[in-house]
């Protein structure tokens, strides 16, 4: 889940994602302040709009933000009252984290991508395909989970690249936006005394 919030943007509303809605075959409905996004196709609900946000919770920041509990449990009371069935789950996991590259291996469909299982937290491993060239086993490197929201606006969901699943985004300094990022293409690569799971603060 992905919750987006831009007063000066767009207004005191505040966007959950729930899944991947790049498909162009989406609908919506509307109930009071509630909006709920879907597939046409399957009905699955992909996400909500709760216009006059504000009103619900008190949102601080801009950008991606991370609801509490007593948030969501107020926006899935504002979900039932519009007659929608969905309910949204509290994360208030860190979505930037210190990953440590277990594994390296040349993805057997591409001369470019590489698959690497990389630990994010104490004994947590996931999958991610990468397509830097200077991604090698045993770095330290910065790794959007899914759920994360990069400065460009992209988000993080699971995925596939040339048949391969892929959780996660091993990043550049440039794609975190960080300041005298290196214009060369690669990874960031952080230095061997970096402590794995630990948060990277992301501006």
């Amino acid at each position: 889940m992905i919750s987006i919030y831009n007063n000066e943007g767009i207004g005191d509303t505040l966007i959950v994602m729930l899944d991947n809605s790049e498909s162009k075959e989406q609908n919506f409905e509307k109930q009071n302040d509630v909006v709920r996004i879907f597939k046409e196709e399957t009905n699955q609900t992909v996400g909500y709009n709760f216009f006059n946000s504000s009103t619900l919770i008190d949102l601080k920041g801009t950008g991606q933000v991370i609801l509490t509990n007593e948030q969501i449990k107020i926006l899935n009371e504002s979900i039932a009252s519009a007659g929608f069935s969905d309910t949204l789950l509290t994360d208030e996991s860190p979505k930037f984290v210190i990953g440590e590259v277990k594994e390296c291996n040349s993805h057997p469909d591409s001369d470019h991508l590489s698959i690497t299982q990389t630990e994010i937290d104490n004994g947590e491993i996931i999958q991610i395909v990468c397509g830097a060239s200077n991604i090698a086993k045993g770095q330290k490197v910065v790794v959007a989970k899914v759920g994360a929201m990069m400065p460009n606006g992209m988000a993080i969901w699971d995925g596939e690249l040339r048949g391969e699943p892929s959780h996660g985004m091993i990043c550049s300094a440039k794609e975190l936006n960080l300041k005298n990022a290196s214009e060369e293409k690669g990874i960031l690569v952080l230095p061997d005394s970096a402590t794995t799971g630990e948060i990277f603060q992301v501006n």
